[in-house]
């Protein structure tokens, strides 16, 4: 099974730090978040794709060095236009019929990773106090996605949308179009298909966005066994 890593973002919430480092290179706890990101995937990843653009030449050289995949290659994203863009980006070098997505720069659990990759095809959502900073998750009766609303007027605890998603590689045959913030968004594809067939709502147990300096600073002290992949038999 293929993973895309999307890892082409400027990372401008976190300069001056990011000016020379891309953000996915940032270090946690004397790791790259990328180094944490690759070990958590699970066992049914056997290559990766990695979407590049700011500072691409870091990344590549890290990937060089990585000891988690032997197959994995570097897709350059040359103009960004959002995450969908990424993802489009990589339909040409696509393998499995199915693949894992993956924010490059957030911190994931092995665990959640795990049963997202069995289903079909599925987002990872992670319960949230503040809904009105996040992309939501709204379920049907019978606990799939009924549909992705960005940042929308909510109190109260809520399913935000963690930017990992497992699709068939069928999703590339739908189109894509600009959203209001002039950006092609990998969540149209969700909510695409949502409306055509059934997508999973994996309800995950960790999830950190490092969004800024003090989550960032946070995470160096913070018990991240979570993101170690579960033992199989």
């Amino acid at each position: 099974m293929d993973a895309i890593v999307m890892a082409a973002g400027l990372g401008t919430r976190l300069r001056p730090h990011t000016l020379h480092t891309p953000k996915p290179l940032l270090p946690v706890q004397g790791r790259p978040i990328l180094d944490w990101t690759l070990a958590a995937l699970p066992k049914q990843v056997d290559r990766v794709l990695v979407v590049v653009h700011y500072l691409s030449e870091q990344v590549e050289a890290y990937l060089n060095g990585q000891s988690h995949f032997a197959r994995w290659q570097v897709v350059r994203q040359e103009t960004p236009r959002g995450t969908g863009d990424a993802l489009l980006a990589c339909r040409p070098f696509v393998e499995s019929e199915r693949f894992l997505a993956v924010n490059g720069d957030d911190l994931f659990g092995a665990s959640d990773l795990a049963a997202l990759a069995e289903c079909p095809a599925g987002v990872l959502c992670h319960p949230v106090d503040e809904p009105r900073r996040f992309g939501i998750a709204f379920r049907k009766s019978d606990g799939t996605l009924d549909r992705l609303v960005e940042k929308p007027n909510l109190e109260g605890r809520q399913l935000a949308n963690t930017g990992a998603y497992v699709f068939p590689r069928t999703v590339f045959d739908l189109p894509l179009t600009l959203s209001p913030r002039g950006e092609y968004e990998v969540t149209q594809y969700v909510g695409e298909l949502a409306a055509r067939g059934t997508v999973c709502v994996v309800e995950a147990a960790f999830w950190l966005p490092i969004g800024t300096e003090e989550v960032w600073q946070a995470a160096q002290t913070m018990d991240l066994r979570p993101l170690h992949p579960p033992h199989f038999d």
